[in-house]
């Protein structure tokens, strides 16, 4: 690497980032791949539903696709049948074999933050071998933090991320959505949502506080702006009323009010949850909502998390008592479904449900194979869209959460 040192070249790349626009991105990418001994480093981001890897406006390929194409296009690579998308996929690095010629090699870094899968960087070189592949580890890594720092206020970003306009309810709500996939050593949650472009009334949300997770399965009535709004209003209230302080029965009651008061005559189902990330136990509350499954070792638990449900939040006029909550005690390795109903009752062409039992097939089925669980719901929400013809007539959203101690 000549003079510079893997710290200096990260060091500089940090220093550049806090006021660099987010159009200069492959350029710093592309400059501190050379400084680490690359002939070539390009970034990739998935777009919204996770179907294309798409390089940054700016890029070497973006820009080579462009000229050759003559249509200034991005770049884009598919995530099922790619080499780039098995490294997105599977969150692995990814040789390809040498060209033609033998004078290079092309390798596929996944883009990682936390844990949460942002992209891919496209690095090549004459031989990419285990030093020189740590660096670039190292410099996807940076390039994730930096991706998740400008993504918020970029709407280039956003632009490359997405392959058609947004409804406006659907921007509303995307607004207000965290990150799809958060966690720590102790625990994962994960969720995906459809039909991206026009969701209504679906909405989730998970935070990390202290040794806690908090989980919010949000499913409002219709699929026109006020839908939208209606679980905005109620995610806004969940926070206010969980940072102040306030228990699961406290956040179902303010929900309730909050709707009562702003948004009269709109129902909304929903499952509140809080999980001790140290002890394992789940308390939950359900108004109106499918129950969550709860899949050990391998298998759905019959009924492990079936309760009888409170009424929907949001009924006109009526002052709910503080709804019950639940709780069950999770062992190790634990994982917890939460979904909404537009999952279960997709129907195909023919009539026929999607279902629990194929809901549960299929999760268990990718986790068998060991699977992250980004890429367990990306695949379930996949095989969901192609039971329904391609055309969800309901939202679609799945929260996913695994527990996973570490072991004294």
């Amino acid at each position: 690497m000549a003079d510079d040192t893997l710290g200096s070249v990260l060091a500089d790349v940090l220093a550049a980032s806090h006021r660099l626009a987010p159009r200069a991105i492959p350029d710093l990418v592309r400059d501190a791949g050379r400084r680490l001994g690359l002939a070539g480093a390009d970034a990739y981001v998935a777009d919204l539903q996770q179907r294309n890897l798409v390089a940054l406006p700016g890029s070497e390929q973006a820009r080579r696709h462009g000229a050759e194409g003559g249509t200034g296009d991005p770049y884009s690579l598919p995530v099922d049948t790619s080499l780039a998308g098995r490294a997105y996929r599977t969150e692995t690095v990814q040789l390809s074999p040498p060209d033609d010629g033998g004078s290079a090699r092309t390798g596929w870094i996944p883009v990682v933050d936390g844990i949460g899968r942002l992209g891919v960087l496209r690095v090549t070189a004459p031989e990419l071998d285990a030093p020189l592949l740590h660096r670039c580890e190292a410099l996807a890594g940076l390039l994730a933090l930096i991706l998740a720092t400008k993504q918020p206020y970029s709407d280039l970003l956003a632009e490359t991320m997405r392959t058609r306009p947004m409804s406006l309810q659907a921007e509303l709500l995307w607004a207000f959505l965290p990150p799809r996939t958060i966690g720590t050593s102790e625990v994962t949650s994960s969720a995906v949502l459809e039909p991206a472009y026009e969701v209504g009334g679906d909405a989730y949300d998970h935070s990390l506080s202290g040794e806690g997770l908090h989980l919010t399965l949000l499913d409002a009535m219709g699929h026109d702006l006020a839908s939208g709004g209606c679980s905005a209003a109620a995610l806004a209230a969940c926070r206010y009323t969980r940072r102040a302080g306030g228990r699961l029965d406290d956040i179902a009651v303010e929900i309730g009010h909050t709707l009562d008061r702003w948004i009269p005559e709109r129902l909304l189902t929903c499952v509140i949850a809080d999980l001790d990330t140290t002890s394992g136990r789940l308390d939950w509350i359900n108004c109106g909502h499918p129950p969550p499954l709860l899949i050990r070792d391998g298998h759905v638990v019959a009924d492990a998390l079936a309760r009888t449900p409170e009424p929907p939040l949001g009924l006109t006029g009526y002052d709910m008592p503080p709804p019950r909550v639940h709780s069950v005690q999770l062992q190790p390795g634990d994982r917890v479904l939460l979904f909404t109903d537009g999952v279960t009752e997709a129907r195909s062409a023919g009539g026929e449900l999607f279902g629990e039992e194929r809901l549960a097939d299929a999760v268990v089925r990718a986790l068998t194979d060991e699977l992250p669980a980004p890429e367990t719901l990306r695949r379930l929400i996949e095989l969901i869209l192609v039971h329904q013809g391609r055309r969800l007539h309901d939202d679609a959203t799945v929260l996913l959460v695994e527990w996973h101690p570490r072991r004294p």
